[in-house]
Formats: structure tokens, sequence, C-alpha cells
């Protein structure tokens, strides 16, 4: 069951999937369309799921499940995962290495691997007053409150001396 993402309580569980390259607007607009589709229809063992999903910046699609309502099965996960695995072939991206690592330049969203962002520590390009995207967060409230944070806020922080 597709519900407003605002309308979430602040436990939701989420998942992010960052996109290794920004979207096109014409992409977000069928990437929403498939994200309603199939989150309309995503059970768990025939039960409904509630959830919601955001696409952030045209590179962030955060997927949404209220789980006081039902929570979801390894099921019900694996065929959201079916959902994102398709994106990634349809739009040549790459949405599952967690190996990528998103920080803010300006208004740009770069992203690039772990070894070129302490690379850039090193450099001094970035310090720990960037803006990263923690996407190790689990909750609605995380998302609000902790996914976009200086790196010094952030696991991140742990490659700063």
């Amino acid at each position: 069951m597709l519900v407003n993402f605002s309308s979430l309580p602040d436990n939701s569980k989420i998942w992010i999937y960052q996109s290794s390259r920004k979207f096109l607007d014409t992409e977000v607009s069928e990437i929403s369309s498939k994200m309603e589709q199939f989150i309309t229809n995503w059970k768990r063992h025939g039960d409904d799921l509630k959830g919601s999903y955001q696409i952030k910046y045209n590179q962030f699609i955060v997927l949404a499940v209220d789980q006081s309502y039902n929570e979801a099965s390894g099921c019900s996960v694996d065929a959201s995962t079916h959902v994102f695995k398709q994106f990634e072939v349809q739009y040549q991206v790459d949405l599952f290495n967690k190996m990528n690592t998103a920080f803010k330049d300006g208004d740009n969203i770069n992203i690039v691997s772990l070894s070129d962002f302490q690379n850039f520590i090193n450099q001094q390009k970035i310090n720990t007053k960037t803006i990263v995207f923690n996407n190790l967060i689990n909750t609605k409230k995380e998302l609000e409150t902790v996914w976009e944070v200086s790196a010094d806020k952030s696991w991140h922080s742990r490659y700063f001396k």
C-alpha cells in the first residue's frame, strides 16, 4: 500500500540506494512510476506493506516501510532488491556498490570510491565540515536528521587524523 512519505512514522525502516550517476528527469519520472506500482502491490506473505519512497537530488532512491503496520520479510526485501537490480540494468547505473561514497561540493554531489575519498582527505580537498551522505542509517527519522551531515558527525570521521 503506497502512502505519502511524510505520513510514515519516524521509526519506519528505510533503505537508501545511491546511484553512480545523477538520473535524468525523464528517468526519475519512469522510476517514480515503477516505484509507485511496486509499493502499491508490495506484500509480505500475502499481507500489504505500508510503504513509500523518495528520490533525492535525482541521485538517491529511498525506500521506506512502516514496520509497525507489517514488518518486511526476507521475501519482500528480496522483491524490492529485484526492482533495484532492474533499475541498474535499465539505466546502466550502480545502486549496490557500498564502497562508493557521496559528498557535496557546493551544490554538486560527488560519488567517489572510498579510496578516492581518503585521497581527497589527504590532499585536503575534503575536510571535517564537508557534507557527506550517511547511507548506513536505518530509519526515516535518521534520514531527516543525520543522513546529510558534516563528515565529523558521520562514520566518515574515522578517516580524518
